[in-house]
């Protein structure tokens, strides 16, 4: 029973049927205007009629905006599950223009055929509640019949009529999501930019990752220093740099959450580059690890994206170094030549200079000391995605990481 009764009392029935009744309303006028309705038979009125509505809907239609503003307000009353199921879009091509020619005409006949049906539906009603009852006479209404056997078909006229309603209305929304839905055109743009908001959503976890990776362990090793240390000088200076390797990790999960929520906020949507690197490795140094870099970058000549990337590509390699091989020095080395970009991140591996069985660093991402490799496969990604390539491995007894991007992306 609720499953019956419950369209009838939504909202979206009765805004779809004053969607039908627009239409309706738009055929009455035209048909006042021309061909008119006085002294003329059924047949003169009904076709030049509707001449005019075809040629005059499709006139309107070959306007792009016609299509938006249906596309508006078919979005606000015919309340579709899903808004863009339906199209709010200039038309673009002569294809969208011929859809919503028949969606206009459509729209009209089901309208007009809905008013008649509402007119007749009233009209019997008043056949039915009044007009056996009374008579009229002059003025006066004289009753006639007071018999009330008709009266259980009324409720039964008015379930149908709004059933009806209900259908109709369903009809109109198949329509509109048939002829106002996004063409093919724009439903490969859809589809592009979803997978566009997919790949950034992804560039996103993987930047998160690296900065709380690198967070928490610069944080375990100092807090493993301080508690083996008797040095007061030394512990507190270990808590200035827990506090602020977690102070800048905070600074980049908040960053993300306002990159995932859209946000329009330049300032909070600013990403570290290269000119940050010098930064980063103060704060490695200050925790207890040497770094040796030498940055032969000139100011300006690294695209914004390169820039950012390659900070999060030193940011991961030194992060895997302090994991895996803890308290050994750490160099880096980021030059450009011949067009490329390359990066180099080496610290002395722990496995006695012996190195790993042949291949074994190309195909698992790292030696024991580096397992899982998830880091080594971001980075690859990474460099993959600007046109580049990275490769590590064991080296003359260093642990050696080793990537180049093109300057200019695409080649």
């Amino acid at each position: 029973m609720p499953r019956i009764l419950a369209p009838l009392l939504a909202g979206a029935t009765y805004a779809r049927w004053l969607h039908l009744l627009i239409g309706w309303i738009f055929a009455g006028v035209v048909l006042m205007i021309y061909p008119g309705t006085y002294h003329k038979s059924l047949t003169e009125v009904l076709v030049p009629s509707v001449a005019v509505d075809v040629v005059l809907l499709t006139l309107i239609a070959m306007l792009p905006a016609a299509r938006q503003a249906e596309g508006i307000q078919a979005r606000l009353l015919l309340v579709p599950d899903r808004a863009e199921d339906i199209a709010a879009e200039p038309a673009r091509t002569w294809a969208d223009r011929r859809r919503t020619a028949l969606w206009l005409i459509g729209r009209i006949a089901l309208g007009s055929a809905a008013g008649l049906v509402s007119v007749f539906t009233l009209t019997l009603f008043y056949s039915l509640l009044i007009a056996p009852q009374t008579i009229l006479v002059g003025v006066q209404l004289a009753p006639v019949d007071r018999s009330f056997w008709y009266l259980p078909v009324v409720p039964l006229l008015l379930f149908g009529y709004l059933w009806l309603m209900v259908w109709a209305g369903r009809l109109q929304l198949a329509m509109a999501v048939r002829l106002l839905g996004p063409s093919r055109e724009e439903r490969l743009v859809e589809a592009e930019l979803r997978a566009e908001q997919l790949l950034e959503r992804n560039r996103l976890a993987r930047e998160l990752h690296d900065s709380i990776g690198h967070a928490l362990t610069v944080t375990v090793l100092q807090a493993g220093a301080a508690r083996e240390v008797d040095d007061q000088a030394f512990v507190a200076k270990a808590l200035e740099v827990i506090e602020e390797t977690g102070r800048q990790a905070m600074e980049d999960l908040e960053r993300t959450l306002v990159l995932l929520r859209e946000a329009t906020d330049g300032a909070a949507t600013e990403r570290p580059g290269v000119e940050q690197l010098p930064d980063f490795f103060d704060a490695v140094r200050a925790a207890g690890s040497l770094v040796e870099a030498w940055i032969d970058v000139p100011p300006g000549k690294l695209p914004r994206v390169l820039s950012h990337e390659s900070y999060r590509i030193v940011q991961e390699g030194v992060t895997n170094a302090l994991k895996y091989a803890p308290g050994e020095p750490i160099g880096i080395r980021i030059t450009v030549r011949d067009g490329q970009l390359e990066i180099r991140c080496a610290n002395a591996a722990q496995t006695g200079g012996v190195p790993p069985p042949t291949g074994s660093a190309s195909r698992s991402g790292g030696t024991a000391q580096r397992k899982g490799g998830k880091g080594l496969r971001g980075i690859r990604e990474r460099a993959a995605l600007l046109g580049g390539e990275a490769t590590a491995g064991p080296e003359s007894g260093e642990w050696v990481l080793a990537v180049q991007m093109p300057l200019r992306l695409g080649t």
